[in-house]
């Protein structure tokens, strides 16, 4: 019977480098071949979804952990941050002198200073990942195209990401926006690099509902990829899941299946222990 799969990106599907195996994109195709279909389900938006990836060949995406789905280019959901919910929260990150970006489909908009104040943080993220080249990356090497200080009040924004200049600006945040889904990334409680800000009550596994319920499908059909924590929820909610080697310890814990490490092959073995190739 066929499967519908969703796949992870960072750190599932490429490593933490940005680097695709060529088992995994021979593992999806293959899988594609025999009749399953194939989703990203991200946290990135659609713009940071490059030409390599598309190139693997996929039936859709699901973006923004979970704000956008699409299905044979198709849009199906897509829920974003309201322009006064924007207007909102980059006024208080001006106004606390915090450096941002805006996630969007159409691209990524920072903040006036943001290539400059988010160099050292973005290395030291690149560092907690392995990185080897992380002492000498840029900012423009994680976000290529990104636009910086124009177009910042929007009515498209999937989430906004924001430079923490402690844990307190985290603390605050949730405390100012009970209205948005308060995170952070980059690192556990005061370890964070980052805070986000996005969409309410959505994750990667309600717009997989969504997602089935468009194509008429089941969820015990399903097979789901991660190696974060905001990975869980599609792991939870599909009929199985698969945690990569690399992955965080609660992932792993909650898995019905722990694979090798992204960049040891693990997409493409458990693809074939699962016998979808």
């Amino acid at each position: 019977m066929s499967k519908i799969i969703f796949l992870d990106v960072d750190g599932t599907l490429v490593d933490y480098e940005g680097n695709l195996p060529q088992s995994a994109v021979e593992a999806i195709r293959r899988a594609r071949a025999k009749g399953h279909k194939v989703y990203f389900c991200t946290g990135r938006s659609k713009a940071e979804v490059y030409p390599p990836l598309w190139d693997i060949g996929l039936d859709g995406m699901i973006g923004g952990n979970g704000s956008y789905v699409e299905d044979q280019e198709k849009e199906i959901f897509h829920q974003c941050l309201t322009p006064d919910q924007c207007k909102r929260v980059v006024d208080w990150c001006h106004s606390r002198g915090l450096e941002f970006y805006l996630e969007s489909n159409s691209g990524l908009y920072a903040s006036e200073k943001f290539e400059q104040a988010a160099l050292e943080t973005m290395r030291e993220y690149s560092r907690r990942k392995d990185n080897p080249k992380a002492d000498t990356m840029t900012v423009r090497d994680a976000f290529p195209d990104m636009i910086f200080g124009a177009g910042l009040y929007r009515d498209d924004v999937n989430k906004i990401s924001y430079i923490l200049s402690s844990y307190q600006d985290f603390l605050d945040a949730q405390a100012l926006f009970p209205d948005m889904k308060s995170g952070t990334w980059g690192g556990v409680g005061e370890t964070a690099l980052f805070g986000d800000l996005g969409v309410r009550d959505i994750d990667k596994g309600k717009a997989i509902d969504a997602l089935l319920r468009h194509l008429g499908a089941s969820r015990e059909d399903t097979i789901a990829f991660g190696d974060a924590k905001v990975d869980i929820p599609m792991l939870e909610y599909c009929a199985y899941g698969v945690a990569m080697g690399n992955g965080g310890a609660e992932i792993r814990a909650m898995a019905h299946l722990v694979t090798d490490d992204v960049d040891q092959d693990g997409l493409y073995k458990a693809f074939e222990k699962l016998e979808l190739t």
